[in-house]
């Protein structure tokens, strides 16, 4: 039992019991997580979706069993964190080759392996976002981040357990007491404080939710939310907020694997007041939309740690937003969106314009709208 002096010691560790409601998996907990993850038929059927798109659909009752096997094997070997993300990074190598037309990864390569940073990037897809940064830290030879995540990503054990295994930490979003919820923002200011005090990388997104219009803008809440623990410590905005190595990053999917799916959202939302009722699975359909699809080429750009120019989040937020902007790629798709046609090969008009004749007619203007709002962000913001 512990003292009340005790008791009232700060949290010296992200490694602290304290922190057990929202940290991810530790390697001690590998085996337990991925045996979860094995059991679940979704997971089985996703992975044999994903791999032998044309068996599947005729012989799933003998893979399935076959896979099991299989993951269960592979399992065997792994025995702390650092295998399993070697083993995301071989995914994320096969879905590159089979789902995009290739990946680039810029400024990373600037970054210092000994130091822990803080990624804050415009957010599109729920899971590729942070995979591709871990991607381009492991080719960098620099350690993954710890990744910020919702608690509307853990209504499926099977999910937890990938999520936790890949190094989330969890963000309740969930709670309706504003005393609850300052109460969960404190806990969490700290839990990314002391991580990157101790030097390992987090990543958390500019906004709650994803950009589902196209417009990357940087939340002050979120800013403020990550501040608590330097106020805790009686530490100004300004500085703290300089001292956590802030790295923003824009990132750009040509093609949006879930583009029809929020252009939905906004209309059901639009139709019905503000309010959307998400399916059970929705998410999870979201993620694996956004794994399986057609991503056309990507590319993910890294900018120099934020460390003066700002003194509230007013501030810091419109130097990220700025560089988002700025290093977000103008692919076809936006280009036609905004009415450039002539900037724009024949063959890559017709690729997007075949795309969208397959979209119900009345989602197919908030499509392109969507595609179009970050030139747009770039105009107004006088960027060339």
């Amino acid at each position: 039992m512990l003292t009340p002096d005790a008791a009232k010691a700060p949290l010296l560790s992200s490694e602290s019991a304290e922190f057990d409601d929202i940290r991810p998996c530790r390697d001690d907990e590998v085996q337990s997580e991925l045996q979860k993850i094995i059991a679940d038929k979704q997971v089985l059927s996703s992975i044999l979706k994903f791999r032998y798109p044309i068996l599947a659909r005729h012989l799933s009752f003998i893979l399935t069993p076959l896979l099991k096997k299989l993951l269960a094997a592979r399992a065997s070997k792994l025995h702390n964190v650092s295998d399993f993300q070697l083993q995301v990074a071989t995914f994320m190598e096969h879905m590159m080759s089979s789902t995009t037309d290739g990946v680039e990864f810029v400024g990373f390569d600037r970054l210092d392996p000994q130091t822990g940073y803080l990624f804050i990037s415009n957010h599109r897809d729920i899971s590729l976002d942070p995979a591709f940064i871990d991607l381009a830290l492991h080719l960098n030879k620099l350690d993954t981040v710890r990744i910020a995540i919702g608690d509307n990503l853990l209504k499926i054990p099977a999910a937890t357990s990938l999520m936790r295994l890949n190094k989330s930490f969890v963000v309740r979003r969930s709670l309706t007491s504003p005393r609850e919820k300052l109460a969960a923002f404190n806990h969490l200011s700290a839990y990314i404080g002391l991580s990157l005090k101790e030097g390992h990388s987090v990543w958390i997104a500019q906004r709650e939710g994803r950009a589902k219009d196209g417009d990357d803008r940087t939340e002050d809440a979120v800013l403020k939310m990550i501040s608590l623990y330097g106020k805790k410590q009686k530490i100004a905005f300004g500085p703290y907020m300089s001292s956590l190595n802030i790295v923003p990053v824009a990132i750009t999917y040509e093609f949006d694997p879930n583009d029809l799916a929020k252009a939905h959202e906004l209309q059901e939302r639009e139709i019905h007041g503000g309010e959307y009722h998400k399916d059970e699975l929705e998410d999870i359909d979201t993620i694996t939309r956004g794994i399986r699809e057609y991503k056309g080429r990507v590319r993910i750009v890294a900018g120099q740690p934020i460390k003066d120019g700002f003194e509230d989040a007013e501030g810091l937020a419109a130097l990220i937003d700025r560089f988002i902007w700025e290093n977000y790629t103008i692919y076809p798709p936006a280009l036609i969106s905004a009415g450039l046609d002539e900037q724009v090969k024949p063959e890559e008009r017709e690729k997007f314009v075949h795309r969208l004749s397959q979209y119900p007619e009345n989602l197919r203007g908030r499509v392109k709208a969507m595609y179009a709002k970050p030139l747009e962000n770039r105009r107004a913001a006088g960027i060339a």
